[in-house]
């Protein structure tokens, strides 16, 4: 490894950024870059290849831009409390996931408004109100129909008139189908636009889970509960409030006979789930909600937290999952994953690490959205 090389690794990751776009807005002559250029002309071509070559350049995701067209209008994202929490998934109430929900017979009127379905990751769902943006802006209240807590989705249900759900709530095909690994898959937006292009690295398995709340309790004798003794910092326990010497009595509502059935109940939590805590604290009973934490998450070390970046809190304890390595923002998860013929092959569930994302596999989902619209009253 030669001296400059050395050196690059050595920039911050935003010095690096801008010194690669200087270098690609400078003019090209070959005469300014030996005489005026304070680096060297060779390595301006490498890092210029390289940015021009990364599989998330602008070339490519223009090139797999008419994979993710096929998807075209089946795409939203969904505002929770105020913000942007995932993507979402328009799905249909037929058993084949193939017709649009409610857009009743010829010649129906078009003004009427009509329930229409939506998936989504249901743990990034953190209040009311709950509206869906389409792929043409407009954003549409939406209300949770029904849940399914092993794989970590929500349906929401949305009423539109038949041009809207015609246009821009296109229910999406899911297809039985695994690619080979190391194939390409694609991720797109609400707009269409490709946000990532991954290589499938595992085919569907289980991905266990260690849901951790970031306590340290002690058993109290004959007394319910058990007493907090220590709290791990920036922990779900740490955000929430809870304090050394609380007594946990009850969880969601169900009280806690002693400290092995504290422990049992909170190992049964999926991370990202926020669990209601009573507690009695000076004499004096509070609730308190706190979300449990993956416990790999709350022992990796500051550096490691950097590198993988930010996660989705549930990031794991799924029945099936498709493992690849798109790069994708907590916040993009939710919506469909394709293969390089356009197929949904599943709906990417989680972010996980800096090279790991999970996809839950197109025949889970289909057979969990039928199930939630049967639930939900739908047909």
């Amino acid at each position: 490894m030669t001296c400059i090389e050395t050196k690059r690794y050595g920039l911050p990751q935003i010095a690096w950024t801008l010194l690669i776009a200087m270098i690609m807005s400078m003019p090209s002559t070959r005469t300014w870059a030996q005489e005026d250029s304070p680096i060297p002309e060779w390595l301006q071509q490498r890092l210029v290849d390289r940015v021009l070559h990364r599989r998330d350049s602008n070339a490519m995701m223009r090139l797999m831009h008419p994979i993710s067209q096929k998807v075209e209008g089946g795409i939203v994202e969904i505002i929770s409390d105020g913000r942007p929490v995932a993507l979402g998934t328009a799905v249909s109430s037929s058993s084949n996931l193939l017709a649009v929900s409610g857009t009743g017979s010829v010649g129906q009127d078009a003004s009427v408004l009509q329930d229409a379905y939506v998936v989504t990751k249901r743990s990034e769902l953190s209040g009311d109100p709950i509206r869906v943006r389409l792929s043409d802006g407009r954003l549409i209240p939406a209300r949770v129909a029904a849940v399914r807590r092993r794989s970590d989705l929500a349906l929401l249900v949305v009423q539109v008139d038949q041009a809207t759900a015609a246009r821009s709530l296109r229910p999406v095909r899911f297809e039985s189908f695994t690619p080979l690994i190391g194939s390409f898959l694609v991720s797109p937006d609400r707009t269409g636009r490709v946000i990532g292009l991954g290589v499938m690295g595992a085919s569907p398995r289980k991905v266990g889970s260690q849901g951790r709340l970031g306590i340290e309790l002690e058993g109290i004798g004959q007394t319910t509960g058990a007493r907090v003794r220590n709290i791990v910092p920036d922990s779900g326990a740490d955000e929430a409030g809870l304090e050394r010497g609380d007594r946990i009595i009850a969880i969601d509502g169900q009280n806690q006979s002693d400290l092995r059935q504290v422990v049992s109940t909170l190992n049964g939590m999926f991370p990202g789930e926020v669990v209601q805590l009573t507690i009695e604290r000076d004499g004096s009973t509070v609730d308190i909600p706190a979300r449990m934490s993956e416990l790999t998450v709350l022992q990796e070390s500051e550096n490691d937290a950097r590198v993988n970046g930010a996660r989705n809190a549930r990031l794991s304890g799924f029945e099936q999952a498709i493992q690849h390595d798109t790069v994708l923002n907590p916040e993009q998860c939710g919506g469909p994953i394709l293969d390089t013929e356009g197929r949904v092959i599943g709906l990417n569930i989680a972010r996980a690490g800096r090279v790991v994302s999970y996809a839950l596999p197109a025949s889970l989902v289909a057979s969990e959205v039928s199930s939630m619209i049967a639930e939900a009253g739908g047909k």
